[in-house]
């Protein structure tokens, strides 16, 4: 990425090109979690995901198609000044703004889920008619925690103030306090607990619209995914989160994130493997 420094090498994805220029989407991980509230460890994800993509194979039966014929480029991470987290918002949105502005679609890997707050300030600039695809166990739309407006617990929120208003859809949400139902039921279209069924049927809401996808790991059961830092019992399976994901070409999807993977707490490394199979899904989707 021409005029940035901000990066350390940690490796590329699986299938990953090395030609920025000719690129239609960019890869970037942000090794962030200075504001989690449970397990820490969300910084070593990107990492992580990128080395047990080489497990997988480049062919997707979902989608009957190849990593080999497409063109994205892994960027290696940001390089975050630890603990300031003024700092690394500014230097994730201007990573975003960059990609952007050459064209290409921004695809990062956390890290904690407040790093989608300045991606999508970036890429609701460029699309007013943004619409943000939310899967997560957690709403995420407290005003503030622990007295902070910015954090993983209110990022949902501070998004919502990025873009139109009912243009968040949120999927598989089963943890929240009060007051964060209260402000869906007028400001977002919040699903409960479900993630395909109501995916499903909104999607004729969504087509022809620009579309920012982030996809928490801990809306898939920690059954199936216990390397994250908020575990919440109850969610779906890995085999239908990679469904609805094989449903996204329908979308105009013009960014995504995948966050909160936590490799302290993922032993068989399943978890990191589930995001790297949703990645390759993705960058086969997107390129």
């Amino acid at each position: 990425m021409r005029g940035f420094s901000r990066l350390v090498n940690q490796g590329r994805f699986l299938q990953a090109k090395e030609n920025y220029d000719e690129s239609r989407a960019v890869v970037i991980g942000v090794p962030m979690d200075f504001t989690v509230s449970f397990r820490p460890g969300t910084r070593m994800a990107p990492k992580k995901i990128r080395e047990v993509s080489y497990g997988l194979e480049d062919f997707s039966p979902y989608l009957q198609d190849t990593l080999q014929n497409k063109s994205f480029y892994d960027a290696g991470d940001l390089d975050l000044p630890y603990g300031n987290v003024t700092k690394s918002l500014e230097i994730i949105e201007q990573a975003a703004k960059i990609i952007l502005n050459d064209g290409k679609i921004p695809v990062f890997i956390g890290g904690e889920h407040l790093i989608t707050y300045p991606i999508v300030r970036q890429v609701a600039k460029k699309y007013p008619e943004l619409k943000v695809l939310q899967f997560d166990a957690h709403a995420d739309l407290r005003d503030t925690f622990f007295d902070e407006k910015v954090s993983h617990a209110t990022v949902m929120r501070r998004v919502c103030e990025c873009i139109k208003e009912r243009h968040l859809y949120q999927y598989g949400i089963r943890s929240g306090v009060k007051e964060e139902f209260e402000y869906a039921k007028g400001h977002t279209n919040m699903n409960l607990i479900d993630v395909k069924g109501p995916f499903l049927e909104s999607l004729e809401q969504i087509k022809g619209y620009p579309v920012y996808i982030t996809i928490d790991i801990d809306v898939v059961d920690p059954a199936f995914a216990p390397g994250t830092g908020t575990p919440e019992p109850g969610g779906c399976s890995s085999g239908e989160i990679l469904e609805v994901v094989s449903h996204f070409r329908q979308l105009n999807v013009v960014g995504f994130d995948i966050v909160e993977v936590s490799p302290l707490s993922d032993f068989s490394e399943r978890t990191s493997l589930l995001a790297a199979k949703i990645l390759r899904e993705m960058l086969i989707t997107l390129c």
